[in-house]
């Protein structure tokens, strides 16, 4: 399925992101959660969450996902799928740490899908999830 303006893949984010889950490193919180992030040219990359006993230094999912593409050089993005669990399959939206990295990367109509099943998921935008985003233009000077 597509979302029939963009041809976003949502089955195949959603498909990654749950395969993603299944690589997490989560001991601490048992809590699963996989990203599957879509760049504009059409590459997926894929994130899982990475704990630490020190929980300062854990990592989330969608934050390894950008920080892969942009180490890659990618900066521009269409989607991104995330699920989670302690099963690696559920309701999972992103915390307020990795929207605002979206919010570096991508314009409010980014699309967020919230993958809850195999086929099931919600779709959200970036605005949607983070209104009045803080970003580089607040900080020219005026």
């Amino acid at each position: 399925m597509t979302d029939g303006k963009e041809r976003i893949p949502y089955g195949e984010l959603a498909r990654k992101a749950i395969e993603a889950a299944g690589m997490s490193y989560s001991p601490y919180s048992k809590f699963r959660v996989g990203a599957a992030l879509l760049s504009e040219d059409g590459r997926i990359f894929t994130g899982c969450n990475i704990e630490n006993a020190s929980y300062g230094a854990t990592v989330c999912a969608e934050r390894t996902a950008f920080f892969k593409a942009v180490s890659e050089g990618v900066r521009r993005f269409s989607a991104i799928a995330i699920t989670g669990g302690t099963d690696g399959v559920g309701l999972a939206a992103p915390c307020g740490v990795c929207r605002q990295v979206m919010a570096e990367f991508c314009g409010p109509e980014f699309k967020i899908l919230l993958v809850t099943g195999k086929e099931r998921w919600e779709t959200h935008t970036l605005g949607g999830l983070l209104p009045l985003a803080f970003g580089a233009a607040m900080m020219e000077k005026k």
